[in-house]
């Protein structure tokens, strides 16, 4: 502990003794009986994260699991608008109701909440990781086998607060080609390792773009960093996903339950292993 050390924990991300004493994860609800919890994360934004973690969870889901998506980007959310969900969350007894796909993953987001999709959260970082934890443990999830955390942005205070709070088995760091991006990569893995979370690899969007007319990726970004920070960090590349038009516009219908989850299947297989 050091001699500035306040004694409260969950405002500090300082990996000494007196953290790893003290276990600050607290419990989902009665109703809810979550299995697995995969952080899904970038160093900034505009990464497709949120892409990537629909498709992940699409991607479990029609194997046979029960899935779910936890909206941690308070500020940002997409989750709903890439499921064509526009219905508001309810509730009863057993506390705040999931909206549910036409594939039948449970998601909650603070969109599911608002009078309007399009209405800001102007709040401070306090309130929004309140919010966040009020998505774990007051939230009648159900059964679920693999719940996939959209977080945002960054190394703030909702990745702390996950990182604390919840059960988290591992991450998935989505970076694209960019030098720059590269660098910011190295600050999530680096934040988790401080936290003590595992990350499971790293997924590459945007790696490139196929010629409709010869079949021939076209490398928009330049060329691939992901088997550079795979060497560096000791974390496999799990996926590699190409800028896809039919992908985009099956978000932006609300559909991408209907998008292709070729790309992902290394992913997917290192997550089922996690399962059994």
């Amino acid at each position: 502990m050091s001699e500035s050390c306040n004694g409260n924990c969950s405002s500090c991300a300082e990996n000494c003794s007196s953290r790893e004493s003290a276990d600050m994860r607290i419990p989902s609800g009665e109703f809810s009986d979550i299995k697995k919890v995969i952080g899904v994360v970038s160093g900034k934004g505009g990464v497709g994260k949120s892409l990537v973690t629909s498709m992940l969870a699409c991607a479990m889901q029609s194997r046979g699991n029960a899935c779910a998506i936890l909206d941690a980007d308070i500020t940002g959310p997409s989750i709903p608008k890439s499921f064509g969900i526009t219905g508001k969350a309810g509730a009863d007894a057993s506390g705040l109701l999931p909206e549910v796909t036409n594939s039948g993953i449970r998601i909650m987001s603070i969109n599911l909440l608002l009078e309007s999709e399009d209405s800001p959260v102007v709040w401070r970082g306090p309130v929004i990781s309140g919010v966040i934890q009020q998505f774990w443990k007051d939230v009648a999830w159900g059964d679920v086998d693999y719940m996939f955390v959209d977080m945002p942005p960054g190394t703030g205070d909702v990745s702390l607060t996950v990182f604390q709070n919840l059960p988290v088995d591992g991450i998935i760091i989505v970076t694209t080609p960019q030098d720059l991006v590269t660098m910011i990569v190295k600050k999530a893995y680096n934040m988790a390792k401080l936290m003590n979370i595992p990350v499971l690899g790293i997924v590459e969007n945007m790696s490139y773009a196929i010629c409709p007319d010869c079949g021939k990726e076209i490398k928009l970004f330049g060329e691939s960093k992901a088997d550079k920070i795979s060497e560096e960090l000791g974390v496999p590349v799990l996926a590699r996903i190409p800028m896809d038009a039919k992908t985009a516009a099956l978000v932006d219908k609300g559909a991408v339950e209907l998008a292709d989850d070729k790309y992902l299947a290394q992913a997917v297989e290192m997550i089922e292993r996690m399962g059994k």
